[in-house]
């Protein structure tokens, strides 16, 4: 598998989630770069979000904002290492 353009997009709004708060939402802004509005719509299409434009996250968007939130964590510590 490889991390396409399309799924790069996808985990850097996953990625911009709070999730010490889950109240807290996303919005992607019309005017926001063209690859964050796919990247929320996709997100919507799989279940991820409430919104096509960002919205909350459902659970199964919470599980997944978890693992890529992790996995930016770990990557950058190895980096700063």
């Amino acid at each position: 598998m490889t991390f396409t353009p399309d799924l790069v997009a996808e985990l850097e709004l996953l990625a911009l989630f709070n999730l010490s708060n889950t109240q807290e939402g996303l919005k992607v802004h019309h005017v926001a770069a063209p690859q964050a509005i796919a990247a929320a719509q996709r997100l919507h299409d799989k279940g991820l979000v409430t919104q096509a434009d960002g919205g909350y996250l459902t659970s199964l968007g919470l599980e997944a904002a978890e693992h890529a939130q992790s996995l930016v964590t770990i990557l950058s510590v190895s980096e700063n290492a």
